[in-house]
């Protein structure tokens, strides 16, 4: 009876063994296929690099967003057995210190990727999430990474803007590659970030505004030359005309005047009306297009944390949350509800016809 156990256990352990050897065998043969299938990625007109599998599909194309029209290319790799790799360019949104900050430029670029990266790798029921992990810098340029899960891959996301262009690099799997996910994501790189002379910035005017300032000095000299021919001629009647406009001109140039960028009066506000005090919102939970739910994390759930986490936000021109601070709630359930309130997107809000930055809170109910 003893020998035929033995015997059992001797079959089970080869089997064993046979398995584990065979599965080590796929293993290597599955890193040695990936390692010779992928190659350098520098495609012309591109300002980066980066190490992905051969030939992955491109596509161009134009995006609507707003009111602009994005330029969008996509280099995308996915498979069923394979993890999905893509690269996304975007570029229409100008960088523009006097009117807007990178980060907003970079909050707008992100909103509009996943508009259009999303239906790219899942079908319309498929659940898309991103979870910002925090702020990513790449030789100098601005950059935020995700967390991300849309349908039944997971991975992560990294997002960057130089003053050209907008890339974001994706890794989702089915299941735990984190040698791929490392060196996919590490292989990523841009140009060294060279910032824009201090003066070139303060002397740089939209064009609207220089061709009203040429526009007014042209008219000031017309006026000036009529003023010394009348000065010449000495006529009564041209001095009366000229008596009889002074009202109506010295009420024009006050009307000039109280056009400023400030004064709400303006039609067509630029440069510092842009960066005009952000107007109350109050509690923004009901106003919002979306509002990811946040987490309720394992160790909060163990310790019994429960109650209002308040998130004091700053909603940009174009809907986007560009800054968000804990005002209160339990220390263990801050970071989550930070982290879905810079999430939220929201309908660009308008006063007198000019788009404004909102301030106000969002509000996370945490209940066991």
């Amino acid at each position: 009876m003893k020998g035929v156990l033995q015997m059992r256990r001797n079959r089970i352990f080869q089997t064993a063994s046979i398995t584990l050897f065979l599965l080590a065998l796929l293993a290597q043969a599955a890193s040695a296929q990936t390692s010779s299938s992928w190659q350098i990625l520098r495609p012309e007109g591109e300002e980066f690099s980066i190490l992905m599998p051969k030939d992955p599909v491109v596509e161009s194309g134009k995006m609507p967003y707003h009111r602009m029209e994005l330029n969008t290319r996509s280099y995308l790799s996915t498979s069923p057995t394979m993890p999905t790799v893509a690269v996304v360019s975007m570029s229409g949104i100008k960088s523009n210190p006097a009117m807007y900050s990178e980060m907003q430029r970079l909050n707008s670029y992100v909103d509009a990727f996943k508009k259009y990266f999303v239906p790219k790798v899942a079908t319309k029921e498929a659940v898309a999430k991103f979870v910002l992990r925090g702020p990513k810098v790449l030789n100098g340029h601005t950059g935020r990474e995700y967390q991300v899960t849309i349908g039944d891959r997971s991975g992560t996301a990294q997002a960057f803007a130089t003053r050209r262009r907008f890339y974001a690099i994706v890794f989702l799997t089915k299941n735990k590659a984190d040698d791929l996910h490392n060196q996919f994501l590490s292989s990523f790189t841009l140009p060294q970030f060279v910032p824009r002379p201090a003066e070139t910035v303060a002397a740089q005017k939209p064009k609207a505004d220089q061709e009203a300032v040429d526009e007014a000095k042209i008219k000031e000299q017309k006026n000036e030359k009529e003023r010394e021919a009348n000065a010449t001629a000495g006529a009564t009647p041209n001095t009366a005309n000229a008596q009889a406009s002074g009202p109506a001109d010295h009420k024009g140039a006050d009307a000039a005047q109280n056009r400023s960028p400030e004064n709400p009066a303006d039609p067509n506000p630029t440069g510092p009306a842009a960066m005009r005090k952000p107007i109350s919102g109050g509690v923004l939970n009901g106003k919002a297009l979306f509002l990811p739910q946040p987490n309720y994390p394992t160790e909060a759930r163990s310790a019994n944390a429960t109650g209002a986490v308040t998130v004091q936000v700053i909603v940009d021109e174009f809907g986007n949350v560009i800054n968000a601070e804990v005002a209160s709630g339990h220390p263990l359930l801050r970071q989550v509800a930070l982290s879905a309130a810079l999430q939220a997107k929201f309908s660009p809000t308008t006063l007198m016809g000019e788009p404004v930055r909102v301030a106000g809170v969002l509000i996370y109910n945490f209940t066991r």
